[in-house]
């Protein structure tokens, strides 16, 4: 999801003769408990579950695998659950080998858990009016808000970044042209399948979600382990 041009990176480590030294203390020690993991995946597919909602109730369009499987949900009818779930799966190999079996398995779990929320959601939630315009920014600001959840926790929700490091790291094309690229894809087809004000109102939802990951996941600004 979209996570439309964000990233999962993790920190690089440095290595100087001062912290070389060092151990550190049990108070220092900032790194997520089970429980913490556990209710930060709960609480951010949750969270991104209902700002997709609120895109496909307004038909639109996000970018990375979910902006595809909101596309096909538009032509096709077909749950948004079950679409996004079936195309992150070729990714979940590159994510282990890139990124970590822990990583891994909590992206796992984040996709199901979107799949299952997007299908559920709509059934807790009756929208008798939704405008298009708040549907897109809120929606944008609670994928954005939702991922944010996750990348903290060390988990994800799109396959199309995992591809993107991947590609970067073997055949040296650029993640983030690479993720853009598959992004203005998505673009090109919302605007060949879809009214010309949705999309427009779809790449306001992903500068908000954009500007969101952006101002707040950085490094250094958030220092957790595992």
């Amino acid at each position: 999801m979209a996570q439309t041009s964000a990233t999962i990176t993790e920190p690089a480590a440095t290595t100087t003769a001062t912290t070389a030294t060092q151990a550190p203390s049990k108070k220092d020690d900032i790194s997520h408990r089970l429980y913490e993991d556990v209710l930060a995946l709960l609480l951010g597919t949750m969270v991104v579950s209902l700002g997709v909602t609120l895109y496909s109730e307004s038909v639109l369009v996000t970018g990375s695998t979910a902006g595809a499987a909101l596309l096909i949900e538009h032509a096709t009818g077909l749950s948004f659950g079950l679409i996004f779930f079936v195309i992150n799966l070729p990714f979940y190999w590159l994510a282990f080998k890139r990124m970590g079996k822990a990583f891994t398995i909590k992206t796992f779990i984040a996709v199901g858990l979107v799949s299952g929320f997007s299908k559920l959601t709509p059934m807790m939630v009756d929208f008798q009016m939704l405008n298009p315009v708040y549907a897109a920014i809120s929606g944008g600001a609670l994928m954005g808000i939702g991922l944010l959840m996750l990348f903290r926790h060390r988990a994800g929700l799109g396959g199309i970044n995992i591809l993107a490091l991947y590609l970067q790291e073997h055949f040296g094309i650029r993640a983030g042209y690479f993720q853009l690229a598959v992004d203005m894809v998505i673009l090109v087809i919302a605007f060949l399948t879809l009214p010309f004000d949705k999309v427009l109102l779809s790449i306001l939802g992903a500068v908000v979600l954009n500007l969101i990951i952006a101002l707040n996941h950085r490094p250094g600004r958030y220092l957790a382990a595992r």
